[in-house]
């Protein structure tokens, strides 16, 4: 029998398995380096970082720039929700690829905790004063954002929001470790003898220099404050770049190096910037 490789094309497989025939075709009669075979079934880890309500442009990115196999990994940084037009779309899509059994794990972001926070205190208001004013925490949410967000499900109160994505929210992870990353939303506190003791650094610390010999001399990869698009390529470049910020303020398009979706691939260490395709017009803090 004759072997011939475009058989398998009949079967209709998925994009990364014709290439990857394809590919072996080429190189089936020589002598391949060892690295050549590694390289080819090697998966796939994406970091995404901020989204913030854009779920257009979340979509877009995905389907049309990563395309992900359900054997490759898609982290994703958190702060899902906020500023955007459909925060509840960005968290359906997510749910979405779960459901379809892609790899995938989720942060939490400091706006789900804004979020987990106001419903917290709405849900437990009791009185008519208390029924009919906001929470303090509510007012500080919306502030940053959550106004948009309780727009995108139709509802004025926390407390309103559907059971599921509160639950959803939970369950966030504080932060991944991975054999050369640790990877968390906001950053680590390092002023302390464990970092990863500190959860509440994890997802809201601004400002902190980075001990390696405290994280298992790995390098940090985090989002929550918007970085330059140069300052991202340099520190992705850069063998001596201590940490990678990935956030790119995907609510900033009119400011210059800004206002892009980023996804980060671990294996490679290449990136894709997804211009802002969704409609924001928050002009809060």
């Amino acid at each position: 029998m004759v072997f011939n490789p475009c058989s398998f094309f009949s079967l209709n497989p998925s994009k990364k398995v014709r290439a990857n025939v394809l590919f072996l075709t080429q190189f089936l009669f020589r002598p391949a380096a060892s690295n050549e075979l590694t390289f080819l079934f090697m998966e796939k880890k994406w970091v995404i970082p901020d989204i913030h309500g854009c779920s257009y442009t979340l979509e877009i990115l995905i389907e049309n720039q990563i395309v992900p196999d359900k054997d490759d990994l898609l982290i994703f940084l958190g702060d899902y929700i906020d500023r955007g037009p459909d925060s509840k779309g960005v968290i359906d899509y997510i749910m979405g690829l779960q459901e379809k059994g892609y790899r995938v794990r989720v942060l939490l972001g400091n706006h789900e905790d804004y979020c987990l926070q106001a419903w917290e205190k709405d849900r437990k208001r009791t009185g008519l004063t208390n029924a009919l004013l906001k929470s303090p925490e509510q007012r500080e949410w919306e502030k940053r954002g959550g106004k948009e967000t309780l727009k995108s499900f139709g509802i004025k109160r926390p407390r309103n929001i559907p059971e599921k994505y509160i639950r959803w929210m939970q369950e966030l992870e504080y932060f991944i470790e991975m054999d050369d990353f640790i990877i968390a939303h906001a950053g680590l506190n390092f002023e302390i003898d464990d970092p990863f003791s500190d959860k509440h650094s994890m997802i809201w610390i601004r400002e902190f220099e980075v001990k390696p010999e405290k994280i298992n001399n790995k390098r940090l990869i985090h989002g929550h404050v918007p970085v330059h698009l140069d300052l991202i390529y340099q520190a992705i470049r850069s063998k001596n770049s201590k940490f990678i910020a990935l956030d790119n303020g995907i609510y900033f398009p009119r400011r210059s190096g800004f206002g892009n979706l980023i996804a980060l691939e671990l294996t490679e260490m290449e990136y894709i910037a997804q211009t802002l395709l969704d409609e924001v017009i928050y002009k809060g803090e």
